[in-house]
């Protein structure tokens, strides 16, 4: 069919498509494209994903830190300069674990004192030679392939503070499914951030968006602001903007 090679065609170009901009293109209902999409990817030449299709595969495997260091290393890095920037005078902030919050460590130039609480060993040994930063390193077992904690230890001191800002990495973001990380346990971990801070920022590069993985953290309106890079689309803007989310292009 015609349509569904123009479809083929654009996914090629962009990797991701939205239904509303099918829509607009081939002059059909969304209900149309819907089916076509359906269609596609019973053939497994695409992946729907939420409103739209995908070139990539949205469920997420765990991958070593090693690994995910490699992949869009100038995307993560700006992200984490701009991320940067909004760490006040005399801060306290919280700092998860994630290849993106980890590049964030490499930026930070503290204003006066700053206190960091993180659950990462890397974002610890990028901070622990600046005396005016006072780290609070998280406890517990450790994950090798994230080179960070996690466990019952951890959650304890998260229940007796409060920090202005956490800065959360992740695995996958969905619009339906919410935040998502490859741990159970990291993600249980990662809820008692969220609980322990007033402004939620997330940092996700643009591969990041409509996948999901095995753990589900939180749900999408659950967060303040999402820094990220200019592959998302428009039309994802708009969403996250009308859910109340502040999106912020580094």
């Amino acid at each position: 069919m015609r349509r569904h090679q123009i479809i083929l065609e654009k996914l090629a170009k962009e990797e991701h498509l939205e239904v509303s901009d099918l829509c607009e293109l081939l002059d059909v209902s969304a209900v149309t494209i819907r089916k076509d999409l359906r269609l596609l990817e019973e053939k497994g030449l695409l992946y729907r994903t939420h409103g739209g299709a995908s070139l990539d595969n949205p469920y997420i495997n765990e991958k070593a830190i090693g690994e995910k260091e490699k992949i869009s290393v100038e995307e993560k890095n700006g992200i984490a300069e701009c991320a940067a920037r909004l760490i006040d005078e005399n801060d306290s902030i919280l700092i998860a674990s994630g290849t993106t919050v980890q590049a964030l460590s490499k930026f930070i130039k503290p204003k006066n004192k700053l206190t960091v609480i993180t659950s990462s060993l890397h974002v610890v040994l990028h901070l622990i030679h600046d005396k005016s930063i006072e780290i609070l390193q998280l406890g517990g077992y450790i994950r090798h392939s994230s080179g960070s904690v996690i466990g019952s230890y951890a959650e304890h001191i998260l229940a007796n503070v409060s920090c202005s800002k956490l800065f959360l990495g992740v695995d996958g973001l969905d619009l339906d499914y919410g935040l998502s990380t490859t741990n159970l346990e990291e993600a249980q971990l990662n809820r008692q951030m969220l609980a322990a801070a007033q402004k939620i920022i997330v940092l996700a590069d643009s591969s990041k968006f409509g996948k999901k993985s095995f753990a589900r953290i939180c749900d999408i309106d659950q967060i303040h602001e999402l820094i990220t890079d200019k592959g998302i689309s428009t039309g994802l803007i708009r969403k996250f903007e009308e859910k109340g989310i502040k999106v912020t292009i580094a």
